[in-house]
């Protein structure tokens, strides 16, 4: 797992995600809940990459660590507010090869929207 630099907050919120399968983990936040998004499929899962020094003919899809899915590493690399999209003509062909292979990765059982349910600490827990 590799935890996201979030800054610190009041709910002291934390990022995880999982470096084989790209699934993250919110844990932490105003009831201290463990939130775990469902699987999404390829065309709603990745957003834009982001950075000076990107071509801009190519899209490239945002992996974790300032890089793209397929491996180029740029400072201060963001998501753009928009999605990338596999099947568009300039979608970086080795983004959309690794998308793929992280896509396989997720079990089947684990794709239904009550897969990876959420839980938050009851009242009087410690």
């Amino acid at each position: 797992m590799w935890q996201w630099p979030v800054p610190p907050t009041a709910w002291e919120e934390q990022l995880w995600s999982c470096l084989w399968c790209h699934a993250v983990t919110h844990v932490g936040g105003e009831w201290f809940e463990i939130a775990r998004p469902p699987y999404l499929p390829m065309e709603m899962r990745w957003e834009r990459a982001v950075a000076d020094g990107l071509p801009a003919d190519v899209s490239h899809a945002f992996g974790i660590f300032d890089k793209t899915l397929c491996g180029i590493e740029q400072d201060a690399m963001s998501l753009s507010d928009s999605w990338w999209l596999p099947e568009r003509e300039n979608a970086c062909g080795a983004c959309r090869e690794a998308a793929a292979v992280i896509d396989e990765r997720w079990p089947q059982a684990m794709r239904g929207e009550d897969a990876r349910l959420s839980v938050a600490r009851r009242p009087g827990a410690s």
